[in-house]
């Protein structure tokens, strides 16, 4: 009969293997602003002396991967507190009533083992906001979130137990969840700077024999927007190739190998591909790197490949910024879609045709025309009215929320129409370019690219 049991993990690992803020880098904002959690569990007289008191709730947002979990984790690790580990879709069964027993049942529990930390996960799961039920009256997940409402709010804060909840999507929980005296202190967990990214590597490779050749500081470099978990899988992976290989250490090729498998997915060098698509391809991907190069502002082209990875991708070619980058200007979104367009243009040129492998480099390009005309306003025509959806920054792709369109089937067709002409525009630099560099273009090997297009640049690895 223990259905209305909480299914909450309780850790109290007091030993060595604890983890602790020493075990979590490239957060430091976020580890600063729960160092007062931290102090307030392990001496809570001097805030109440004081006559404060600590927030009840505190919510950790952030993109998946960034290290909320570790991060709450931590703060108990260094407060040498308890730890209740819980997701949010546990609460809720199909029996009426087992959610809001569980919720009872977390916080008694959570009391009994005081001073603690109480973390739910995936908090959306279970405070998404409440709406009208199309079965009528309240649904069980409504139930349960109203019962977490109300022990919240009967939770004495003296109790030395903190509720903590972590979610990637903040814009869909209940308001009631986030007023003062529940979920009151947001901590955002952002994605890692290139300081953040070499201190997150330094973490994860302690137990990892590394050559003298490999630099993290040049990793950290090669992987921009890559969260904590990212960073640990390319550590992870580059170990195991390295062990594979029957190698002593993990030098620099396996990383780079592990960098390429998470960008661009697995290695097919076994697929068999005929020598007229292998250079169409080499033309496609040789078309990016020298419209990207040729444009001054540009991502810096790192590597081109022919090699196919992953399900569909014939060949890629990185291009990665120089330095950590938060804003795009008109004029580089609109280089961005000039280097997208430069495979197809350079197709187009030697070949007279074009073929499917644009599909992936369509999307995009489509995707930032309209982003400009729509949510930027980037176009003269459109004027500075936003047209756009609300996006989630914590999530990749296709992060909109459905939301209903305000504007006419005439605004439509005049946004379609200025979207079609920003990405002709595009499609004419890169022409141009290509016209100007076919000679660069037949050069496909990477360091005859390199020596054409900047002959003061050192050479690099090449796929082709």
């Amino acid at each position: 009969m223990g259905i209305g049991k909480s299914k909450a993990k309780l850790v109290t690992d007091t030993g060595e293997n604890r983890i602790t803020f020493v075990d979590v880098a490239g957060i430091d904002e976020a580890k600063e602003e729960l160092q007062e959690v931290v102090d307030f569990l392990k001496t809570p007289e001097r805030f109440e002396t004081l006559g404060g008191r600590i927030p009840r709730g505190i919510l950790l947002v952030g993109a998946p991967g960034t290290g909320k979990t570790l991060l709450a984790k931590a703060v108990a690790g260094e407060a040498d507190a308890p730890f209740f580990s819980i997701s949010g879709s546990e609460f809720v069964e199909m029996f009426v009533g087992v959610g809001a027993a569980r919720v009872r049942d977390l916080f008694a529990q959570a009391s009994a083992k005081s001073p603690c930390i109480v973390f739910i996960d995936e908090l959306d799961a279970l405070g998404k906001a409440r709406g009208y039920s199309p079965m009528g009256g309240y649904d069980e997940r409504e139930q349960t979130l109203n019962q977490l409402l109300t022990e919240m709010d009967g939770f004495h804060t003296r109790k030395g137990v903190i509720i903590m909840g972590a979610t990637n999507r903040p814009e869909i929980l209940d308001p009631a969840l986030l007023r003062p005296g529940r979920f009151d202190r947001q901590v955002v967990v952002d994605r890692p700077d290139l300081a953040g990214r070499e201190g997150i590597l330094k973490v994860h490779a302690k137990g990892v024999k590394l050559s003298a050749s490999v630099d993290l500081r040049l990793i950290a470099q090669r992987t921009p927007g890559f969260v904590g978990a990212d960073l640990a899988n390319i550590v992870n992976k580059a170990a195991l190739l390295a062990a594979r290989r029957e190698k002593t250490e993990v030098t620099r090729d396996e990383f780079s190998e592990a960098i390429d498998r998470v960008v661009a997915g697995l290695e097919k060098k076994k697929r068999l591909i005929n020598p007229r698509e292998k250079k169409i391809v080499a033309y496609h991907e040789t078309g990016h790197a020298v419209v990207g190069h040729s444009l001054g502002s540009a991502d810096e082209v790192q590597k081109i490949s022919i090699v196919p990875r992953g399900i569909a991708a014939l060949g890629y070619t990185i291009q990665l910024p120089t330095e950590d980058r938060y804003l795009f200007t008109k004029t580089e979104l609109e280089q961005k879609l000039a280097s997208l367009l430069g495979g197809r243009v350079a197709e187009e040129f030697f070949f007279n045709d074009v073929s499917t492998g644009s599909q992936n480099d369509l999307f995009k390009a489509t995707d930032i025309a309209r982003a400009m005309v729509k949510e930027y306003g980037m176009s003269s025509h459109m004027g500075l009215s936003s047209y756009g959806r609300p996006r989630n920054p914590f999530l990749k792709g296709d992060s909109y929320m459905p939301t209903e369109r305000e504007y006419s089937e005439k605004l439509a067709g005049e946004i379609d129409e200025e979207v079609k002409l920003i990405l002709e525009q595009a499609q004419a630099t890169a022409r141009k370019i290509i016209q100007e560099k076919s000679a660069t273009v037949e050069a496909i090997d990477r360091e005859e690219f390199l020596r054409l297009a900047e002959p003061e640049a050192l050479p690099h690895t090449s796929e082709l």
